[in-house]
């Protein structure tokens, strides 16, 4: 899989912040935030390659290494259990996303990705993690689509 680097926003907006269990210091979304799929919608039939524009509201992209209130980066979670649930289920909410092949890091600043994805049926979920990997919470976790890989 390949990405295709975005345009980057970096914002900032009022937070707090709790060390999370490993000690990391973990910024609080923004209450309202989310994170939405700009181009895909569950069912969808797409040719490969597939472009995945990541949609972002109330929060800013940051690139890796920028720790600050108010930004995060994109991780996609590919044909993998939803965001919480699987044999790392519980440890993604206070540790951080493992990288590989089903959980794609976006430690740039993207906002869209180009996948590499084989003819099939295939889930994608986005999810909105601080600058140790953690993600700020369920409101920054998308639904998990399917989409059809033509």
């Amino acid at each position: 899989m390949k990405s295709l680097i975005g345009m980057a926003t970096v914002a900032t907006f009022s937070f707090g912040a709790a060390a999370n269990a490993d000690g990391h210091l973990a910024w609080e979304a923004t209450e309202g935030a989310y994170v939405y799929f700009i181009n895909l919608e569950d069912g969808d039939t797409v040719s490969g390659p597939v472009l995945v524009q990541m949609g972002l509201s109330g929060m800013g992209v940051a690139p890796a290494g920028t720790d600050r209130e108010g930004t995060g980066r994109h991780h996609l979670l590919v044909n993998r259990a939803p965001m919480g649930e699987g044999p790392d289920g519980e440890e993604e909410w206070q540790f951080g996303l493992l990288a590989d092949e089903n959980h794609i890091h976006y430690g740039a600043g993207q906002t869209e990705a180009m996948l590499d994805l084989p003819a099939g049926t295939h889930t994608i979920q986005m999810v909105f993690g601080d600058a140790g990997h953690v993600p700020f919470g369920p409101q920054m976790v998308s639904e998990q689509i399917t989409i059809t890989v033509e």
